[in-house]
């Protein structure tokens, strides 16, 4: 990723400019002297911010994932000491 070159307020106002201005994202960002694809970004960004159910749902989606991260975690663990337990009880000849 690159260095973020533009400030936050900037960024604000770009978004807004290019809402408002009713033209192509392409033309913004040439007279904005930035990528038409990062204008892109920032429009979309932005877009999401403002719902909060997007916010919630990725909210919801980042801890599902760090469930099933934890899940995958655990029956690894869990196998390991089964073939441990497995491998010791073969080696005791009582």
């Amino acid at each position: 990723m690159g260095t973020c070159r533009h400030s936050s307020e900037f960024r604000a106002d770009a978004v807004a400019l290019a809402r408002s201005s009713g033209r192509p994202v392409s033309r913004m960002a040439a007279e904005l002297g930035v990528n038409h694809e990062t204008l892109r970004q920032w429009i979309k960004t932005a877009e999401k911010a403002e719902r909060p159910e997007a916010v919630a749902a990725s909210a919801n989606d980042t801890e599902i994932a760090a469930l099933r991260k934890q899940v995958r975690e655990l029956v690894m663990e869990r196998d390991i000491l089964r073939r441990a337990a497995k491998y010791f009880a073969g080696e005791t000849n009582w």
